[in-house]
C-alpha cells in the first residue's frame, strides 16, 4: 500500500486508523504548502472521476481479493464474536480490488459523497445503501472504535478516523451489473472540526474508493503428477492439491480441474491397493457450520467425478470434510486462503 508522506509525521495516539489489513497509518503534519500532488504511481479507477481538487494520499491494486460490502446499517461490533453487526449481512465479494484515498481541501464529507453518487448513476450504478438517507445511520463513527489496539488486523472494507467528526461521516454501496463481471463500490467520507486542524494536512474532508471487479482467482498453483503424488503420500502421509477447482461457495468442479483429476486417476490406477481419504479444505469465509458442508461436498464431488469420468471404483474412495479447522496458512490475508483452499488425500 503507498502512502504520501511528509518529511516530519506525528506518531502515538494522536491520530490512528485502521487502513488496509494490517496497516496503521499516521496522517501527516500540516507542512505550509509542502503537501505533494498525486502519490507517485496512483490513478483514478477508469469507472470513476475524481473530485475537482482532490489528491491521491494512498493507493494500492490487488488482482485477487475479498471484500466485506456492507448495504445496511452498522449497529455494533460485538466484543465476543469479534465480528461487526450490521441490519443485513454483507454481501461478501471477491475479485480485483482497487483502493483509493483522496484528499479533498474545501470539502465536506456531504459534497463528496453526493458527488460520487452523482457519478456512479451516470455510469449505470444502482445505489445498495445510502448513509444519509438511513436514520439509524449514527453508529458508522463507532465502526473500527475495537481497533485502536493495533495489533488487531483489520479488513478496510470500512474504516473511520478516530478524531473524525462524529457527525461527518458518510457512507455509500453501489453496484454495477455487466457481461463481463459485476462492478462494487464502497465510499467512506469523512471530516474533521474547523479547530482540530492539527489532524490534517489540509481543512476539508478525506474520501476513500474501494473498487471490486468480480471475476475468478487466476490459480497458479502447478498440477501436481501421479508420481509426485504418491512420493508425497509415502513421505508425509498426504498431498495437498490446489488444482482442483470451484466456484466460490459452490461444490460444482470447474472443467479446468480434469488435469488434477486425471493425475488422481492414474495414481489410483497404478497402485491398486490404494485406497483413500480424499478431504476437502475451505477457508472461514462464511462461518463454520456452512463450510464445513461445503468441504464435504466437494470432496463428494472429487469422488463422483473420478468414479463416474475415470472408472475409479468408489470403495476406495472417502470423502471428508474439515472446513478451515486445519490451516496450512493464516486466514487472514487473500494469499493465506487460497492456500487453505485445497483437497487433499490422505491414505486410509
Amino acid at each position: 500500500m503507498k502512502i504520501a508522506h511528509h518529511k516530519r509525521a506525528y506518531t502515538g495516539p494522536i491520530f490512528r486508523m485502521a487502513l488496509f489489513w494490517t496497516m496503521v497509518l499516521a496522517l501527516p503534519c500540516i507542512l505550509g504548502n509542502a503537501w505533494a500532488a498525486d502519490l507517485p504511481g496512483s490513478k483514478d479507477h477508469p469507472l470513476l472521476k475524481r473530485f475537482r481538487g482532490s489528491e491521491i494520499v494512498a493507493y494500492e491494486v490487488k488482482r485477487f481479493d475479498a471484500f466485506e460490502l456492507p448495504t445496511s446499517t452498522f449497529k455494533r461490533y460485538n466484543l465476543e464474536t469479534k465480528k461487526r453487526e450490521f441490519a443485513a449481512e454483507p454481501l461478501k465479494l471477491e475479485g480485483a480490488r482497487t483502493q483509493i484515498w483522496y484528499e479533498a481541501p474545501g470539502a465536506s464529507s456531504t459534497e463528496l459523497i453526493r458527488n460520487y453518487q452523482n457519478e456512479l448513476t451516470a455510469q449505470g450504478f444502482a445505489i445498495l445503501y445510502d448513509s444519509t438517507k438511513d436514520p439509524a445511520a449514527a453508529n458508522w463513527i463507532n465502526f473500527l472504535a475495537p481497533f485502536a489496539d493495533s495489533k488487531i488486523k483489520t479488513s478496510r472494507s470500512n474504516y473511520v478516523f478516530y478524531s473524525a467528526s462524529p457527525g461527518g461521516i458518510r457512507v455509500s454501496s453501489a453496484k454495477l451489473e455487466r457481461p463481463q463481471g459485476d462492478v462494487y463500490v464502497f465510499l467512506t467520507a469523512v471530516e474533521w472540526p474547523q479547530d482540530d486542524a492539527i489532524y490534517k494536512a489540509k481543512q476539508g474532508a478525506y474520501l476513500a474508493v474501494d473498487v471490486i471487479e468480480l471475476k475468478p482467482m487466476v490459480q497458479d498453483m502447478v498440477v501436481v503428477s501421479a508420481g509426485e503424488m504418491f512420493q508425497a503420500l509415502a513421505a508425509g502421509g498426504r498431498v495437498a492439491l490446489y488444482g482442483i477447482f470451484f466456484d466460490f461457495n459452490k461444490a460444482e468442479i470447474k472443467p479446468e480441474s480434469r488435469p488434477a483429476l486425471a493425475e488422481i486417476a492414474k495414481l489410483l490406477s497404478q497402485e491398486p491397493g490404494l485406497k483413500l481419504h480424499v478431504v476437502g479444505h475451505t477457508d472461514n469465509v462464511g462461518g463454520f457450520d456452512f463450510n464445513l458442508s461445503l468441504s464435504k461436498r466437494r470432496a463428494e464431488a472429487v469422488v463422483a467425478a473420478l468414479a463416474g469420468e475415470y472408472g475409479i471404483a468408489p470403495g476406495r474412495l472417502t470423502p471428508n470434510g474439515v472446513a478451515y479447522l486445519a490451516p496450512v496458512a493464516v486466514n487472514t490475508t487473500e494469499e493465506g486462503r487460497a492456500k487453505n483452499r485445497r483437497v487433499e488425500l490422505v491414505p486410509r
